[in-house]
């Protein structure tokens, strides 16, 4: 299985294999979010900004994507990261759940400041989280625990620390956790990260709420991997090469293709007509490469 699943599942669409609905509406009561990207020349607006909304009787998730800072002898200590190319690139100081919950305390005392993450215990994590629902606690600092199935209506401020390290797709299922009730939301994407690619990823998430259009920036970006192309075909990103196609711009010529194939299929399932002999040869060699490549 490709290791991009939502861009597959949007190329599967494409080739043909999958029906698409689209839903042009937002769910009954949801807003739109105002997305913004910030660098830490940010920071003391961003905490004023939560403050004012602790003060209006907001609440504030803020999601970290870390629970602490590693220790010295872990694997994983000083990994070298990556782009979506596989280029080196500088790792940027992360923001720790637990150390920054005990900072936001610090600093502003007059707000209750929660901290939830997955080494907690279910009974643990259920009390903070019901803390949170009761409005006991105004800014919650969270793992991607809080990713799915959390509806705080009164949420209104959904700020992510190194937003560069989470996927696209991921961006937009947090940003998803405000906006759910009748108060002005935003999303805040803290970033300073110098690496154009990942810039030009969370831009576009501030450019639209359309998941549909992230995903489909998600598959120009990422590709949904390689299947059918001979020796590498276990490539898990990237955009199938066609030869004078592309599946993001070329979407009228696949549909196309698509009808022609179907009638083909529907006229001569095998194939043995002879006009469509020199077909079936190319479809025979290329398969039979393609298995003999897999073993």
């Amino acid at each position: 299985m490709s290791a991009t699943p939502i861009p597959r599942t949007l190329a599967l669409a494409m080739y043909g294999d999958m029906a698409v609905s689209t839903i042009d509406t937002m769910p009954p009561g949801r807003k739109k979010v105002s997305t913004f990207l910030c660098d830490e020349s940010y920071r003391l607006r961003l905490n004023g900004f939560i403050k004012k909304q602790a003060e209006e009787g907001r609440q504030v998730y803020i999601v970290c994507p870390a629970i602490e800072e590693l220790d010295e002898d872990d694997d994983e200590k000083g990994a070298a990261l990556v782009d979506l190319c596989g280029k080196a690139i500088e790792a940027l100081p992360l923001r720790y759940a637990v150390a920054y919950s005990e900072e936001l305390s610090a600093a502003m005392p007059d707000v209750r400041v929660g901290c939830l993450h997955g080494r907690m215990s279910s009974k643990e994590k259920d009390s903070v989280m019901a803390a949170f629902e009761r409005g006991e606690i105004s800014v919650l600092v969270s793992t991607t625990v809080i990713e799915v199935g959390v509806n705080i209506p009164n949420a209104t401020l959904m700020v992510i620390e190194n937003a560069d390290r989470f996927g696209l797709s991921q961006l937009h299922q947090l940003r998803g956790r405000v906006g759910r009730g009748q108060h002005k939301s935003w999303c805040i994407l803290m970033s300073s990260s110098e690496n154009e690619e990942s810039l030009r990823r969370l831009r576009a998430l501030c450019a639209t709420n359309n998941g549909y259009e992230i995903a489909e920036f998600d598959l120009v970006q990422r590709g949904p991997g390689d299947f059918l192309s001979g020796s590498d075909a276990t490539r898990q990103s990237g955009e199938v090469r066609f030869r004078i196609a592309s599946q993001c711009e070329d979407r009228a010529m696949f549909e196309t293709a698509f009808a022609e194939a179907a009638a083909l299929i529907e006229a001569d399932a095998m194939l043995c007509d002879a006009a469509h002999r020199p077909l079936k040869e190319a479809l025979d060699a290329f398969l039979g490469s393609f298995h003999q490549n897999l073993t």
